[in-house]
């Protein structure tokens, strides 16, 4: 039987974990400047045993790790850097989701900081992640700086990484993860910290003992030759009328440039046991987060990753390309915390997570400026041979966690 081609460098074995109902699929790189192909060039790791990398961290979590020891660490940490004249001594990016609002909230009223919170602002908000972000400073008394990149380019930008990679998110995630150390540089603040690390759900076991975020895999030698959405940013200078300081916001520091300057970035979640359904509860209640009052479309959930009209096509494009899904996000995490089972986890990722997301669809074809029929051909040209099989008019999987794929 001839091997079905794999895309973006992906195994061309789909492996399912028999602890949660991740898969072997799943990328651990979140950021690439490059082409398509090196998106995926790393895939979550599987022990002899099936279980994955991801499942194995969190037993390490419960079982090997001496959390009051970590907590003392903190404090020692949050010592060294703590503002004796009533400056903002720590920078808390987010965008007041539960993740984000727990982390501020608990620095400063817990712990003494007095953190400054800075937004790198949705594509589109939506009415309860606006309404969220107003109740991070007006409920749960912090400051806020909202950055808002050059609307247009980043327009641009979004609908390139649609059409080139299948990834509409990609230009929001560089400025997601270097807004905190660029306004860490801009206010002389020496610490930046962001909530969990997403090694946690798949990443190299090892890359969750460190406490610091790496920032060289953003190094690039000339910013010029840096990719969105596949484009380099010469081209878009050269061809759309833009100019080097439109892009000052997505070009990173390099880690001897942080190293330079004395900032030092961190991820709470070394410190304090992680628990994304105990941060919402804690964010409910100190902070004014609200859930949804339905379900997210494409998984079970309520509260999380709500706030952007763009984010439910983010997780669409990952059903596309890996064959995961929001559902199996969401349901894998949840096993893992014991909150559901690894049998109701499977359930719900068949009921959910070929769900498409339909009530944004409008608006998100009108920012990417991208047809209908148009949508359908980029998504479609995306799907990998080992992942989907048309049937009739219909797309199928060719395996899934139930086992009723086209070839399970």
């Amino acid at each position: 039987m001839t091997e079905l081609s794999a895309y973006y460098g992906l195994p061309s074995e789909v492996k399912f974990c028999k602890k949660c109902v991740i898969s072997n699929q799943r990328p651990n790189s979140t950021v690439e400047f490059n082409s398509q192909a090196d998106e995926a060039k790393k895939v979550i790791n599987f022990s002899a045993d099936g279980v994955c990398s991801a499942c194995r961290y969190h037993e390490e979590k419960e079982l090997g790790i001496n959390w009051e020891e970590r907590e003392e660490k903190l404090e020692k940490l949050l010592s060294q850097f703590r503002s004796n004249n009533g400056g903002y001594d720590v920078i808390v990016p987010g965008s007041g989701g539960k993740d984000s609002a727990f982390t501020a909230h608990v620095l400063k009223y817990k712990y003494g900081m007095n953190p400054l919170t800075v937004t790198w602002a949705p594509h589109l908000y939506t009415d309860i992640g606006f309404k969220n972000f107003q109740e991070w400073m007006h409920t749960g008394g912090l400051d806020n700086i909202l950055y808002t990149p050059n609307g247009r380019l980043h327009r641009e930008m979004t609908r390139n990484a649609f059409h080139n990679l299948l990834h509409p998110f990609q230009p929001f995630i560089i400025g997601q993860r270097i807004i905190g150390p660029m306004m860490a540089k801009k206010f002389g603040v020496k610490l930046v910290m962001y909530g969990e690390n997403q090694a946690e759900y798949g990443n190299l076991i090892e890359e969750n003992t460190n406490p610091l975020m790496k920032m060289d895999f953003f190094s690039v030698s000339n910013p010029l030759d840096m990719k969105f959405g596949g484009k380099s940013m010469a081209a878009y200078i050269n061809e759309g009328g833009y100019s080097l300081s439109d892009f000052e916001p997505y070009i990173p520091s390099s880690q001897e440039q942080l190293i330079e300057a004395g900032v030092e970035v961190h991820y709470l979640g070394y410190y304090l046991k992680w628990d994304p359904q105990e941060c919402y509860y804690y964010a409910s209640e100190h902070t004014g987060f609200e859930a949804n009052p339905v379900r997210t479309e494409g998984s079970y959930s309520k509260y999380s990753s709500i706030d952007d009209k763009i984010d439910p096509f983010h997780y669409f494009t990952t059903l596309i390309k890996f064959g995961i899904g929001r559902c199996t996000y969401d349901a894998a995490q949840e096993v893992r915390n014991g909150k559901i089972t690894r049998d109701e986890a499977v359930n719900l990722v068949k009921k959910y997570d070929m769900e498409f997301p339909q009530k944004y669809f409008k608006e998100f074809l009108s920012y990417i400026d991208t047809s209908e029929d148009e949508f359908w051909q980029v998504v479609d040209r995306h799907r990998s041979p080992h992942l989907w099989v048309k049937k009739g008019s219909q797309w199928q999987l060719r395996h899934t966690v139930s086992e009723d794929g086209v070839d399970d």
